[in-house]
């Protein structure tokens, strides 16, 4: 009799292993339909949200970009308002001023 116990535990065990295989199956399926969620919408041209600092920070920020704009360059030569001009640009492409 002892046999067959085993024999009943043993074709148990299969059956919990299907059961996983099914639940990993399940979430890559939720995770491929997020992923393909995700290049649709950018297929449709949709833009990422912009970063909200203060004007302050814009501020510092712009400063901080256009002193880099001229030592790239070798700080020689170069309109010290067209360097700003280009910093803001650059840090307007990525935040926004919120109050």
């Amino acid at each position: 009799m002892a046999e067959k116990k085993v024999a009943a535990k043993k074709r148990a065990a299969p059956k919990k292993k299907a059961a996983a295989k099914k639940k990993v199956v399940a979430k890559k399926k939720v995770v491929k339909k997020a992923a393909a969620k995700k290049r649709a919408a950018a297929k449709k041209g949709v833009v990422n949200k912009k970063i909200g600092i203060s004007a302050g920070v814009r501020r510092h920020m712009i400063a901080e970009a256009a002193y880099y704009i001229a030592e790239e360059r070798g700080f020689d030569g170069g309109n010290v308002h067209q360097d700003w001009h280009e910093a803001e640009r650059q840090i307007d492409a990525i935040y926004e001023v919120i109050d």
